[in-house]
């Protein structure tokens, strides 16, 4: 299996169940076991996924000098990744808050305190070790991608919801990035279209596109090939929080074990539909053998 380098956000999630969009004013409601708080972000859904898969992960994040803080190093260390990593260099650690509804559509409301001013101290060892480094979207990863850019080591991210491809904030991520995903949420025009202009801007050797439960765009810049991928049709799903996190895990580690990229997003769509029956961002991950015993008889 592959060692990956992960850094990106730590946050305590806490998600609600509401009765449906748009939420109309009540001032109580009583919905017992509908709300829930759990240890989430991008990096730790990334990390717990990759881990739970097989991969060997080193996690890098800043959190603060409090209680969540500990709770993180705490379960990171039982995951069995090491929690050394994990720099207490502010007050708070972020927060969020997920709204969401039996049809598993979700609101989130994410708190980063002062991380966007805060900076890493990466190491050149923990670089020179990885296989693979997938670098969140957030402002003290960006030294991490000149670094890992220079050691030749393949870089993943997740631009996530994108409408203009000069955006300015997500730029140097996408230029440094050779597997780049993102959702398409909020993108302004054709979605063929808007991932081939991406491709031919930054030259990825793979992007890919999530569609939630349209599926996923799959697009190879230098073979000029578009793939468009249906989803899998998975019942009880609770909550699509955490399936782009998901998604870009298991795409990820499958491209690391010599996948094709079409037979990679296979595998990555079912691992996050069947993660999508969980709570929240953090729980539901299956293992390898379980995807491949769920590919016989998955429909699509």
């Amino acid at each position: 299996m592959g060692k990956i380098l992960v850094s990106g956000l730590l946050n305590l999630e806490t998600t609600a169940k509401i009765r449906g969009f748009p939420i109309n004013y009540y001032p109580i409601d009583f919905d017992f076991f509908g709300v829930n708080s759990t240890l989430s972000g991008v990096a730790f859904n990334l990390a717990k996924a990759l881990t739970t898969l097989g991969d060997t992960v080193d996690l890098t994040s800043l959190v603060g000098r409090d209680l969540t803080a500990r709770m993180f190093i705490e379960e990171i260390g039982k995951m069995g990744i090491r929690n050394d990593l994990i720099q207490q260099k502010m007050n708070e650690t972020p927060s969020s808050v997920v709204l969401y509804d039996e049809s598993g559509r979700r609101q989130i409301y994410c708190d980063l305190k002062n991380i966007q001013e805060t900076s890493y101290d990466f190491s050149e060892q923990i670089v020179d070790e990885a296989d693979a480094v997938a670098a969140c979207n957030i402002n003290f990863s960006r030294p991490l991608l000149e670094m890992a850019k220079s050691k030749n080591k393949l870089i993943a991210t997740d631009v996530h919801v994108l409408s203009n491809i000069d955006d300015d904030y997500n730029k140097q991520f996408m230029e440094y990035a050779d597997i780049l995903f993102l959702s398409d949420e909020n993108i302004p025009y054709s979605k063929h279209d808007f991932i081939r202009n991406l491709g031919a801007r930054y030259h990825n050797s793979v992007i890919i596109l999530g569609m939630g439960a349209s599926g996923a765009l799959l697009h190879l810049p230098h073979q000029n090939i578009l793939v468009e991928k249906p989803a899998f049709r998975i019942d009880n799903v609770v909550n699509t929080v955490g399936a782009g996190d998901a998604l870009f895990s298991a795409y990820l580690h499958y491209h690391l074990k010599g996948y094709s990229p079409e037979d990679a997003l296979d595998r990555a769509q079912l691992f996050a539909a069947l993660k999508i029956r969980a709570k929240g961002a953090a729980e539901g991950f299956v293992t390898e053998d379980e995807i491949e015993e769920k590919l016989k008889s998955a429909a699509r």
